[in-house]
Parts: structure tokens; C-alpha cells; sequence
């Protein structure tokens, strides 16, 4: 993974974003139950202020409004918080399950609401996770505190290569597999965004987080590119240029940014790798009204990149 790159932010906005597909994909029972049309993303000034100064914070809080059974048979709404903890450590920590349940406290605390904990793990390890915290006496079981875990190493990619999810598609780059399936996975990854209508922001989000976390080698991209080539999949061929093209020119964007300006770096990064991305999809064939879609470039600025190629 590239340096500087802030990978709870990442997370964050994926999960803000599909939040809803997110609840779907890994816990359907409950996201049948969660009223969408009553969603709100607290503030993350208040995690901040819940855990003391220190470095650590929930990722994510979310109230809502569940839906549940009342007294004879009547349905009732009830606010709840809804915490999604990301632990991207390669390492196990034995106070995770605590500190989970510190968090809970503490929001509880100062909402008086109930509580539901979600810890997501996108570390390699196998071993299977904890999922709640207590203590006991030999005369009392005190307190058992236990909590949603989503361990993504431990899910089998192809599970999920025929949903129309979004959130499975970006997570595809941190499922378990192989060095040798890595080529496979993009390639399914390609196959399942080219079958979302998303807006183009929401697609670069997708795209950026699957490269974020699955880059591949310059051999392994020879080889998906030929891959795309035997499947004739245009769209796939689309998005591979967008992915790679695009996520280096904001790099790149980035670089100059901080010598000469963020914003104007930024900007001359961006345009410049719209414009090589342009003339990639010109060079193999693409209909120039699809190449001015997929880049937002000017028909003129199009046109004249036609003519160079």
C-alpha cells in the first residue's frame, strides 16, 4: 500500500457512501430493519472527545431508527447508534475487544442510546477474531459485551463476484487470495463496476480504493490487459485506462500540489491525466462521444487528440 495515503479515510468514505450496501451485504437481517430515510453520520469531534486525547477513534457512527416488534404484534421505531471500528493492523491486539466495549460505553453514556458494534479487520491474519468482552466471578457472571466482526482476509473472494454491490466490489481487494488469483480478482472487479450505474464520482471512489489496496505489478497488468483483450470486454478495457491513468495523474497532481500550490497541482495533474487517458482509449478504437463521457474533456480537446494519435 502507497504511502501517505490515509486508509481510514478511505474506509470511512466507502462505508459513508454505501452505507446501506455496506449493512446489506454483511448483515441483511439487520439493514431490514434499519429505517434509511433516518440516517445521520455523527461528527468526528465527538470520537475525538470520547476517547481522551489519544490517537484512537471509532471510524464511524451512525443513528438510526430500527424498526422492532411492540406489544401485541404492533411494529415501533427505536433510535439506535450504529459504531463501525476499522483495525487495518497486521498484528493482533489483545485489548481490541476491550477497547471496543470502552466505546460503546462512552457513546452510550453520552446518548443514551443502544448501542450496536461493528469492528471491521483488514489485516492478513487467519486467525479468527474475538467477538466480545466480559468478566466473571465463580459465583456471578457480571457482564458479556459482544460485538459484530467483519474479517475480510477470511472471506472467499468469488462469493461475491455476482452481486451488484458496490461495497463487495472495492472490498474484493481485501478478501483472501492467492498472488496467483490477483489478476483474477481485478478482472472480476472490472466485471462487477461495469455492471453498476454509478456517477462518475462514485465509480472513482471504487476504483481508487480497489487500487489502494490491490495494485498491481506492470507484468500483472500486461496480463489483464490481455485477459480484457480475449473476453472482448470494452467496458472493462474503459475502466482499466480511468483506474490507472487517472489515480496516477492525481498522484502526480498531488506532488506538485505541495510545491506549487495544492489546488492548482491538482487541477494540472488531473487534466493531464484525463488527457493521456483520452488518447489511450482513441489509440484503441473507442467511439470519441465515449471517450468525452468517460473524461469530461471538451469535444474540441478531443477532436485535437484524435488527429495526434
Amino acid at each position: 500500500m502507497g504511502a501517505g495515503i490515509d486508509h481510514d479515510r478511505l474506509y470511512k468514505e466507502l462505508l459513508q457512501t454505501f452505507f446501506k450496501e455496506f449493512m446489506e451485504l454483511f448483515f441483511p437481517k439487520v439493514s431490514a430493519m434499519i429505517d434509511y430515510s433516518h440516517v445521520k453520520f455523527l461528527s468526528e469531534e465527538v470520537f475525538s472527545d470520547l476517547v481522551g486525547g489519544t490517537t484512537e477513534r471509532i471510524d464511524l457512527a451512525v443513528e438510526t431508527m430500527l424498526m422492532e416488534d411492540g406489544t401485541k404484534g404492533a411494529v415501533s421505531w427505536n433510535r439506535a447508534l450504529i459504531i463501525i471500528h476499522l483495525e487495518p493492523q497486521s498484528y493482533h491486539e489483545d485489548d481490541f475487544p476491550e477497547r471496543m466495549f470502552l466505546y460503546s460505553s462512552k457513546l452510550y453514556d453520552k446518548y443514551r442510546r443502544r448501542i450496536l458494534p461493528i469492528a471491521i479487520f483488514s489485516h492478513r491474519r487467519q486467525a479468527q477474531e474475538p467477538s466480545g468482552f466480559g468478566w466473571a466471578f465463580p459465583f456471578l457472571k457480571v457482564m458479556t459485551f459482544r460485538y459484530y466482526v467483519v474479517q475480510l482476509r477470511k472471506k472467499g473472494w468469488r462469493r461475491f463476484v455476482r452481486t451488484n454491490n458496490p461495497v463487495a466490489a472495492a472490498l474484493l481487494s481485501s478478501m483472501g487470495y492467492n498472488k496467483k488469483e490477483r489478476v483474477a480478482v481485478k478482472f472480476e472487479f472490472l466485471r462487477m463496476v461495469t455492471r453498476l450505474e454509478l456517477d462518475p464520482a462514485r465509480m472513482k471512489l471504487l476504483t481508487v480504493f480497489f487500487e489502494t489496496y490491490l495494485p498491481l505489478t506492470e507484468a500483472e497488468n500486461e496480463q489483464l490487459a490481455k485477459k480484457i483483450e480475449r473476453t472482448e470486454l470494452e467496458e472493462a478495457a474503459v475502466m482499466e485506462w480511468l483506474t490507472s491513468w487517472e489515480k496516477k495523474g492525481m498522484e502526480k497532481g498531488l506532488e506538485e500540489g505541495l510545491e506549487r500550490g495544492m489546488e492548482k497541482g491538482m487541477e494540472k495533474g488531473m487534466l493531464k491525466s484525463k488527457e493521456e487517458i483520452a488518447a489511450k482509449m482513441l489509440a484503441k478504437g473507442l467511439d470519441p462521444a465515449m471517450v468525452e463521457e468517460m473524461t469530461g474533456l471538451p469535444a474540441e480537446r478531443i477532436d485535437e487528440l484524435k488527429t495526434s494519435v
